[in-house]
């Protein structure tokens, strides 16, 4: 990502919590030498210098056979257009144009799989009680029958990046 000095974001709480609240991440990897995007719900977890990516995926999705290769996971936060101000307009004689506002997060690690049930449980319990907090009637996976549970398990993979660097990008104020 091009990046110059008056738009690098330096805070990592700022960059942590652009993450928290655009939890769904587009996981970029290789396949075969050519880039792959999957779009996953991410947890972000205090580990480590830069902080910890956590994850699952379907175990058809052979994302998760990547594991010991670099990754890019990119969020996105707000992003707004931004037309030329008629003042600035006025005062340039015209010289100005539009350009786009917007806050992204790139966090880069190496994928590691998590092939373990009780990993699985416990991430996916924590995860669901986490989105779930602000629901009138909060679902858990324990609300799930026991025998469907244990079959989901067995579909799903988890998957953690260790995050290695991570860069944010602040240009503008965006309005939303």
């Amino acid at each position: 990502m091009y990046l110059p000095a008056r738009h690098r974001q330096l805070d990592p709480q700022a960059m942590r919590a652009l993450v928290e609240r655009n939890a769904l991440g587009m996981l970029v990897t290789l396949d075969d030498g050519a880039p792959v995007a999957d779009h996953i719900p991410f947890e972000f977890v205090d580990d480590g210098e830069h902080g910890l990516l956590r994850a699952h995926v379907a175990r058809a999705n052979p994302l998760w056979r990547r594991a010991g290769q670099e990754v890019l996971v990119v969020f996105r936060g707000p992003a707004s257009y931004v037309p030329p101000d008629a003042q600035e307009k006025m005062e340039t004689g015209g010289r100005v144009v539009p350009t786009w506002d917007y806050h992204v997060v790139h966090a880069r690690g190496v994928l590691r799989a998590v092939d373990d049930p009780a990993w699985l449980l416990a991430f996916l319990r924590q995860q669901t009680a986490h989105h779930e907090a602000d629901q009138a009637q909060p679902w858990s996976v324990d609300d799930a029958p026991p025998s469907y549970i244990d079959g989901m398990l067995k579909a799903i993979v988890g998957i953690e990046v260790p995050i290695g660097r991570i860069d944010g990008k602040w240009k503008g104020v965006p309005s939303s």
